[in-house]
């Protein structure tokens, strides 16, 4: 999903000239939707943040909307990965009315490494393709090695999945994204994107993510002992702790001493309460 409908002062063509002269129809399955608003391209780049001194790695640009808008506000380079072809020769305009600035990867982002094209401080600016999206953002949440090459992410969701990020405790939405983001990142929906902002209008509402990353987790972890209690929890989130978390071991025991109800679901613990038993899952681990 990308665009602005002006030419946005850049001297290039509004974005809808260049989709009708490179013929670029919006393609389903790629999870294109192409938006058009100058001033919310405008909107998105500005919620980045420093533009002027950082790199910014961009997903799928598209014909480059979001891409001429988070130039013409400043980012030091742009580094964007886009897998549909037919996009390249757009992306290649702005490239020239932009020197050195813009640099092209064709490929997917799911199997791309932009890192030696970028320079910190690195920033993530994206209207994701709604078909990786959460893929992509599962990633940049579980590097090997915390903190990750990013700074910030500035992304753009399905509402449904922006609230997922963001959720508390005690809501439907909140599961092992939310877990994920708030574990190691300050987490805010910046604002929504009516449907009728695209083209092709999508079925759904969409919104824009700002995630902040911390210098340390929120709480003491090891990751992947966290991802493995928290996929156990949420795989079943309708049965109690005690049932989805047997494949554990000691189960009841470790729900005890980490000061969790045995018939708690998945749904009803913190953050910390979840940090909490990932501790105990690994210090008896490590014992053993």
């Amino acid at each position: 999903m990308s665009g602005a409908g002006g030419s946005g002062g850049d001297g290039l063509p509004p974005l809808r000239e260049v989709i009708a002269t490179h013929g670029l129809a919006a393609r389903k399955s790629l999870g294109q939707n192409f938006l058009f608003d100058l001033n919310l391209t405008g909107r998105i780049a500005r919620r980045v943040g420093d533009l002027a001194g950082s790199d910014v790695l961009e997903i799928g640009p598209g014909p480059g909307g979001l891409t001429r808008a988070l130039l013409t506000e400043g980012a030091r380079k742009v580094v964007a990965i886009e897998r549909d072809a037919r996009c390249l020769p757009a992306l290649a305009e702005i490239a020239a009315a932009y020197p050195g600035r813009l640099e092209v990867i064709e490929g997917d982002a799911l199997g791309v490494d932009p890192l030696p094209l970028l320079t910190p401080p690195i920033r993530i600016a994206a209207n994701l393709p709604y078909n990786v999206g959460t893929e992509l953002l599962v990633r940049w949440l579980t590097p090997a090695v915390w903190p990750p090459f990013w700074e910030s992410m500035t992304l753009m969701f399905q509402r449904e999945v922006a609230e997922r990020i963001v959720a508390a405790p005690g809501s439907k939405a909140y599961g092992r994204l939310s877990l994920l983001a708030q574990w190691r990142c300050n987490a805010r929906i910046a604002f929504e994107i009516p449907a009728r902002a695209f083209t092709p209008a999508p079925k759904v509402t969409s919104a824009v993510v700002h995630l902040e990353r911390l210098a340390e987790p929120r709480f003491p972890a090891d990751a992947a002992v966290l991802s493995r209690v928290v996929a156990l929890a949420f795989g079943q989130r309708r049965k109690m702790l005690r049932a989805s978390l047997r494949p554990l071991g000691d189960a009841e025991t470790l729900l005890a001493a980490a000061g969790i109800p045995a018939t708690e679901r998945a749904e009803q613990v913190s953050l910390e309460g979840f940090c909490r038993l990932a501790r105990l899952v690994a210090e008896r681990d490590a014992s053993r």
